[in-house]
């Protein structure tokens, strides 16, 4: 193929199209996400500290607080989270261990922490939509995950959602939007309107 052809072809195609908020790999950049988001992100990597060396939760938090881009993230979220998931991590594997294929010892930390973070959030963050919470988890396991993590993340929080926020569920799977998602539309701080991956 000559150089002239090989420049007509290049130019012939369509302009390559950039996904905004998105790195290359699908990952969300940095400046498109919430401080919640953040504050997921820090948790999670406190949870794995927890779950795979065992680590104390003031150590956790000690190392964490120290990162860089901490600053940026909602500290009072990340906290409920890593000492909520940490105190409750029984009752959390209970509620996920029904809906695993496996058992718990077998699934990855990040995929373990990101159930934990999704569970405790349906539990005792109601001011979070449940599809907002999905969304965030998957998100969470897609990119710092294995390659089909966020799948089975998926799969599991979506069999507990029904059973954890049932009315809001019900309301959103008949097509009204539920009373939650409907006060955090404009202003909510974790992009309520984002769906679920599949």
């Amino acid at each position: 193929m000559s150089d002239e052809q090989s420049s007509h072809s290049a130019s012939s195609r369509p302009p390559r199209q950039t996904r905004t908020g998105t790195t290359s790999t699908g990952a969300r950049k940095a400046g498109s996400k919430s401080n919640r988001s953040r504050a997921r992100e820090f948790a999670l990597q406190g949870l794995y500290q927890h779950i795979v060396g065992h680590n104390a939760v003031l150590d956790i938090d000690r190392f964490t607080r120290d990162l860089a881009g901490f600053h940026k993230a909602d500290s009072a979220h990340y906290d409920a989270l890593l000492r909520g998931c940490v105190e409750a991590e029984q009752e959390l594997d209970t509620l996920i261990a029904p809906k695993l294929d496996r058992t718990i010892s077998e699934i990855s930390p990040i995929e373990h922490a990101c159930m934990w973070i999704g569970v405790y959030e349906f539990q005792h963050c109601p001011d979070v939509p449940w599809r907002v919470v999905l969304n965030e988890c998957i998100e969470l396991a897609k990119e710092f995950g294995g390659t089909d993590g966020h799948k089975y993340v998926n799969a599991v929080l979506n069999g507990l959602a029904p059973q954890l926020r049932s009315k809001e569920v019900e309301h959103d799977r008949a097509g009204k939007p539920s009373r939650a998602a409907a006060e955090s539309q404009p202003a909510q701080d974790d992009q309520a309107d984002q769906a679920p991956q599949a």
